[in-house]
């Protein structure tokens, strides 16, 4: 497979590299190894050589000594090899660094084609995830450009083969996840690419056909048992006890990013399991949950639920079904969050979710309610991302 893990290289590393057949040079934070084209340099070996070891980003926008094209970036781009080291880029490398290095996004709009260079009035940013706002995460991402830039997933290809064997650590691997993507025209991108590819998509419309009747017969037999006010007070105790398991499940489970194994089948499980939706968040049929996967995580709350009121099953039944009525409201919410134009009284609810997707994805893990990120302290906050210069459209 193409794809791989790309190291961080110290400072010290990169300035060792400083010969015609070892030569790296830095562009802002990214690493290239130019050792294959110092002697094909139109200009000669020796301009390239002055800077072996050292940062590129300054002589490349110098119109003095030479004013490079495109073709310049490219070539830096197919050199490269990693990044520096984060605690050894300096303020100013940050600052100058173009997106013509797009590794942060690749969603041409949102970050900019490398077209041109504009200073000072590039997109503010979040470097956590690349975008700036909810806006960003439904512009189209140019496939070839991201792949080649980020040497991550080719969304032209089926994902999961790529996830499994591109040999991607925790690190890179989570870093450019949680960077969204946007498949062209909203459609989604190819998970298996056979004949299982229809059971990575659910539309939402199936979470209420498939799962009222259930909870709605659940109810009925608990009836039986419980009578009217019976039913109503676990059902609603089950109701309640969802919004925490809605916290926990999304805070502890899907995003279990830190203590994550590294390794291939942890990486691929993690991104089945949630790290698709941060990867192509506006995927309009991979956000409500697959029936299939919903029963395998709905069945130890089931035999949960009447172990603890295994002297009554009516009760641990008409509890199970609150519990499973809360996810219902939470996919569908989930769903019409990221697709439906909502009445006023959402949408602060709406701008809550997509800054969990734009600005900080290890806060904000509540989506019908943020009552428990209040309690456990997980709450957004909203802040300004940092500019970051980037290319002109």
């Amino acid at each position: 497979m193409p794809s791989r893990t790309l190291p961080t290289f110290t400072k010290s590393e990169v300035e060792s590299h400083n010969t015609a057949t070892d030569c790296y040079v830095t562009l802002g934070e990214k690493v290239c190894d130019l050792s294959d084209f110092v002697e094909s340099h139109p200009g000669g070996g020796d301009l390239i050589l002055e800077y072996a070891g050292k940062d590129v980003t300054e002589i490349l926008k110098d119109e003095v000594s030479h004013t490079h094209s495109e073709a310049a970036y490219e070539i830096l781009d197919d050199g490269l090899i990693g990044f520096l080291s984060s605690d050894e880029s300096s303020d100013s490398s940050l600052k100058r660094r173009n997106v013509n290095q797009a590794t942060l996004n690749g969603n041409g709009e949102a970050n900019g084609k490398a077209t041109g260079e504009v200073d000072g009035q590039g997109r503010m940013v979040y470097e956590a995830t690349g975008v700036g706002s909810a806006e960003d995460l439904s512009k189209d991402t140019d496939l070839v450009d991201d792949y080649k830039k980020h040497k991550f997933l080719d969304l032209n290809k089926p994902l999961l083969m790529q996830v499994f064997f591109g040999g991607f650590s925790k690190k890179f691997y989570l870093e450019q996840v949680h960077r969204p993507r946007h498949y062209k025209g909203g459609d989604s991108a190819p998970i298996f690419g056979n004949f299982l590819e229809p059971l990575s998509k659910t539309s939402w419309y199936m979470i209420p056909i498939i799962w009222l009747p259930q909870i709605a017969y659940g109810l009925y037999r608990s009836y039986e048992g419980l009578g009217v006010f019976g039913t109503a007070a676990f059902f609603g105790l089950g109701l309640f006890i969802w919004t925490l398991l809605e916290y926990g499940l999304h805070r502890c489970l899907f995003h279990l990013d830190q203590k994550l194994p590294d390794n291939r089948v942890a990486i691929t499980l993690h991104f089945l399991l949630h790290g698709v939706h941060h990867y192509l968040p506006m995927d309009k049929y991979r956000l409500v949950m697959p029936p299939t996967l919903f029963v395998a995580l709905a069945l130890p709350f089931w035999k949960l639920a009447h172990t603890i009121f295994a002297f009554n099953w009516f009760m641990g039944t008409a509890t199970f079904c609150g519990g499973v009525f809360g996810y219902v409201c939470y996919d569908l919410t989930h769903y019409f969050l990221h697709h439906a134009k909502l009445p006023e009284f959402y949408q602060d609810t709406k701008k809550w979710h997509m800054q969990h997707h734009f600005m900080d994805y290890e806060n904000g893990f509540g989506v019908t309610s943020r009552f428990w990120d209040t309690v456990f302290g997980t709450e957004l906050v909203m802040t300004q991302p940092k500019p970051k210069i980037v290319k002109a459209t």
